[in-house]
């Protein structure tokens, strides 16, 4: 099976016609579609549905599709790995980071990664909800930057802890549930939760370390800006980073809820694929960080 026939595949998946896929990979159409058809005729089936208006998938067709998206990744980073290993520095660092990370510990590791290795293109994909790995998992992500999951599988992530953070309770401003002085009075009300379902996520985490039943979702977001919106135009409560609830701009919509339990705290750390060696590039990003939160941390005791 060639590499090439499986990015022809790949591009005409991606752009749903055999005219705009020859066109993304350099080759005349004629070429491309014989280059399907090796395909299909090696694997006795049909992979592509041609109609007069593009080409689609079938279900033969997407498994090859998935595991040729995964397979051109696997050999990126291999080459990558590869060159690195022998003193070349160069490559692409794929980062998925949350929007605290992004803020805090993401522009001076930058800053200095970027004055040691300039010929490293790094690539900043931002991420709300960290319980959800599926990204580093795929490979589409070097390393996963933000709060620490709860139970992660034994062995399959290198994990390293960078610096604690308080989730602290919000409402919008001039809302009289900024009067709550304890979980109990904000058991009932609609919470903001973050992430793909009410499943799971930072509120229920906080209500079941107390012992408590968690609130009922009165909406479900996956980006910050979504998650301030919600919370300072209606009746919501939410949980935000005590660094982003205390920023000039979010202290103008939104108030911290000081209750006895106190907030959430958690441990923003750095998760890598341990099923491989780490590329180099990956390894000294990590000690970029490392460096980054003990500069944050020790700016905050003093």
């Amino acid at each position: 099976m060639k590499l090439t026939n499986l990015r022809a595949l790949v591009a005409s998946v991606e752009e749903g016609s055999l005219r705009g896929a020859a066109r993304r990979i350099g080759v005349s159409q004629p070429a491309l579609t014989k280059m399907i058809r090796e395909l299909e005729r090696e694997l006795a089936t049909t992979l592509l549905l041609r109609s007069t208006t593009g080409v689609l998938a079938t279900a033969q067709g997407m498994v090859l599709y998935e595991r040729a998206i995964a397979a051109d990744r696997e050999l990126a980073h291999a080459v990558d790995q590869i060159q690195q290993l022998g003193g070349r520095m160069t490559g692409t660092l794929a980062i998925g980071a949350v929007p605290l990370a992004v803020m805090l510990l993401v522009p001076e590791a930058l800053r200095t990664f970027g004055a040691e290795f300039p010929e490293i293109q790094l690539r900043i994909i931002e991420e709300l909800y960290m319980a959800q790995l599926t990204r580093l998992r795929k490979g589409e992500v070097d390393i996963a930057l933000g709060p620490l999951p709860e139970h992660l599988p034994s062995g399959e992530f290198t994990v390293e802890p960078l610096m604690p953070v308080d989730m602290m309770i919000v409402v919008g401003k001039g809302n009289p549930l900024r009067r709550a002085k304890t979980l109990v009075e904000l058991n009932d009300v609609p919470w903001v939760y973050t992430g793909a379902t009410s499943d799971a996520g930072y509120a229920r985490t906080l209500f079941e370390n107390h012992g408590l039943k968690p609130p009922p979702a009165g909406a479900l977001v996956n980006s910050t800006l979504g998650l301030l919106s919600i919370i300072a135009s209606g009746n919501c409560v939410g949980l935000m980073p005590q660094q982003i609830a205390a920023h000039p701009f979010a202290m103008q919509h939104v108030e911290v809820v000081r209750v006895a339990e106190g907030p959430l705290r958690l441990t923003i750390g750095a998760l890598a694929r341990a099923d491989s060696a780490l590329k180099p590039s990956v390894r000294h990003f990590l000690a970029h960080l490392h460096r980054a939160a003990h500069h944050l941390t020790g700016a905050q005791r003093i």
